[in-house]
């Protein structure tokens, strides 16, 4: 029986929020990129924000040119960052809803609202040969029109699941991303997940059967500022193996 993997993107946004609360060079993420690369992580995921609020545009410039493994860009479908993607050609384009306001990403996108914009800059970036992910909520409409305009992959928003108050409450949002797993493969969209996912609650996630990727920031970002990126990265990625996410680290 084949055994199935689970790539770990780690988001290094974070190592550069540390930065920029002093306006310096250090933390650099793209160090801590490298050291995840190192540690086995199978992608490196950051999100450049129209406001510049952590990743700056030369974090992503040399990012590109010195990520050995994939280079997923986390981006809004605004016109200026399209073009930027475009020039840059991540591995892959996650694109997402951004809010200047918001401490993070809220939710996931609105795809029945932004439809004709999101095809257009799938179409674009899918031309220039990057593969493209939705950010959007474990619903069944949301799915579909994902694969109607064009996705190659969806990655499931994970908040609710992460922030569910008791078992029951996080069993019914882990239900959900369940069978939207389900509904996004069925479409032949690549399945993966992301927000708000730990050390603690990644193992219920993997009961998602199609479920190629997490994308991991501010969990393994907080470990490591105490026991190192390297140390970080590996445990989470022990956590992905099978019979792996019991939570014990």
């Amino acid at each position: 029986m084949e055994v199935k993997l689970i790539r770990l993107g780690v988001n290094v946004d974070h190592v550069a929020t540390l930065r920029q609360a002093r306006r310096t060079v250090e933390p650099d993420p793209v160090w801590a990129a490298a050291l995840a690369e190192l540690a086995g992580a199978d992608q490196i995921t950051v999100h450049l924000r129209e406001d510049r609020r952590h990743i700056q545009d030369r974090d992503v410039e040399v990012l590109r040119r010195t990520v050995r493994t994939r280079l997923n860009l986390e981006m809004g479908a605004s016109e200026e960052i399209t073009s930027i993607a475009l020039a840059l050609r991540p591995d892959q384009a996650t694109l997402v809803p951004e809010k200047r306001q918001e401490v993070t990403t809220e939710g996931g996108l609105d795809v029945a609202k932004h439809r004709a914009r999101l095809a257009d800059v799938i179409s674009r970036l899918k031309s220039a040969g990057i593969r493209v992910s939705l950010f959007i909520d474990p619903e069944k409409k949301v799915t579909e029109l994902s694969a109607a305009v064009g996705a190659d992959a969806v990655e499931f928003h994970t908040g609710a699941y992460a922030n569910a108050q008791g078992d029951m409450a996080a069993a019914r949002e882990l239900e959900k991303l369940i069978k939207a797993g389900d509904i996004a493969a069925s479409r032949g969209l690549a399945v993966y997940a992301g927000h708000g996912l730990t050390y603690w609650n990644i193992g219920p996630v993997l009961k998602m059967k199609p479920l190629e990727e997490v994308n991991i920031g501010h969990s393994i970002i907080s470990r490591a500022v105490l026991v190192g990126m390297e140390r970080a990265v590996r445990e989470m990625k022990a956590l992905l193996q099978p019979g792996g996410g019991d939570g014990t680290v």
